[in-house]
């Protein structure tokens, strides 16, 4: 069996893509990282992969707020990623 883990990345706050890893060729896709992340959800997904990509440039966790919103409005388990440098984070 295969287990798919969608991935949403983040930056200011909006759903993004980022082409070859590219921060000035990036494609917004949402607005609102929630309501994706239930998008998922409601389409039979139970794990998200999150990345905070405004926190990986500022080597701290900088979309928390996306996050919190992520996990309080879902049941996903939720794997988060981008700007934790420390285990304080």
């Amino acid at each position: 069996m295969i287990t798919i883990i969608p991935a949403i990345d983040i930056i200011g706050g909006k759903c993004v893509r980022l082409e070859q890893g590219d921060y000035n060729l990036k494609k917004t896709y949402g607005k609102n990282p929630a309501d994706v992340a239930k998008k998922f959800e409601d389409n039979g997904i139970v794990r998200l992969h999150v990345v905070d990509l405004d926190g990986a440039i500022n080597k701290h966790v900088t979309n928390w707020r996306s996050l919190e919103k992520i996990a309080g409005s879902t049941r996903l388990i939720i794997d988060f990623g981008g700007g934790i440098k420390e285990e304080k984070a």
